[in-house]
């Protein structure tokens, strides 16, 4: 069963001092220093630096509760040479594991194929969002279904999107510390839901990035996204023809983004929103490939 981004009621994003426009009031490089600082004081996991299909947890102190995250390292790895990394972004209603799982292990295959660490967040929970507050209809072009959904979340939800962004960063900077990973190949990716949070973390931690691959999930308000962040940054967007109304957003913040010069590909696949996924994916992979450096 596939789980898709769902139609939220358009929720107010609370006006409080400490809430920004593009999404969570969390200072990007405060975070990371505080991520890195939690990484080094997690005790190692029994499997420390194992190789294969991992299940893994860890304390967030913010939460107050152990987080799961799944991990996959290739077989092939040495032990010692640096790694790309993948992360995936799972959609509203998944967990860590879904998308991992789904069409017989496809995410694990190919990250063996490709030689990748494989890394899929909770987010806190299965609706966390990773910090944004846009999901459908506020696709790209619909500024003012964008604005409702921002302006009326409450604190307790806001408080969830805080820890979905904190998750997120944390399980990355605890993947850091443990293997060896070529900082030059780190990719972000996600679907729906995880679409949509790709292009909120991608721009807002876009160190981290080489590249992003959002999947069916246009979720970017024109006037509030920091634009500049992500304007030399390789990205790869993808959508299914079936995948309304999602597809008519994505095609005009491709061609909004082609006309102002960013580097954007994009592909289209007969399939509905989460039939697309299995038909993408490959091509994600090769174009992560050619966004490494020589």
């Amino acid at each position: 069963m596939l789980f898709f981004a769902v139609f939220l009621p358009t929720l107010l994003w609370a006006q409080t001092s400490s809430t920004i426009k593009f999404g969570c009031a969390i200072n990007a490089q405060e975070q990371i220093q505080e991520s890195q600082a939690l990484a080094k004081n997690t005790p190692g996991d029994p499997q420390w630096r194992a190789k294969g299909d991992l299940h893994r947890k860890y304390h967030s102190p913010a939460a107050n509760a152990d987080m799961p995250y799944r991990l996959y390292v290739p077989t092939s790895w040495d032990g010692k040479s640096k790694l790309p990394l993948v992360m995936i972004l799972h959609g509203a209603g998944a967990d860590e594991n879904m998308y991992v799982d789904m069409n017989n292990k496809q995410l694990i295959h190919l990250a063996e194929q490709h030689g990748y660490i494989l890394v899929s967040p909770l987010g806190y929970t299965r609706m966390g969002a990773y910090g944004t507050p846009l999901r459908l209809p506020a696709v790209f072009g619909n500024p003012e279904t964008a604005a409702k959904q921002r302006a009326a979340v409450s604190a307790d939800q806001e408080k969830t999107l805080e820890l979905s962004e904190k998750d997120v960063i944390n399980v990355l900077e605890i993947v850091l510390n443990e293997y060896s990973v070529d900082r030059s190949s780190m990719f972000l990716t996600g679907h729906s839901m995880g679409s949509g949070g790709t292009w909120y973390l991608g721009a807002k931690y876009a160190q981290y990035w080489a590249a992003i691959a959002p999947m069916s999930g246009p979720f970017v308000d024109e006037s509030n996204y920091p634009w500049d962040n992500i304007r030399k940054m390789p990205i790869f967007m993808t959508e299914g023809t079936g995948a309304t109304p999602s597809l008519v957003g994505s095609k005009a913040m491709l061609a909004w983004m082609k006309e102002r010069g960013f580097k954007i590909e994009y592909m289209e696949v007969n399939a509905d929103h989460g039939g697309m996924i299995p038909l993408v994916l490959p091509s994600i992979f090769d174009f992560f490939d050619r966004c490494r450096p020589k």
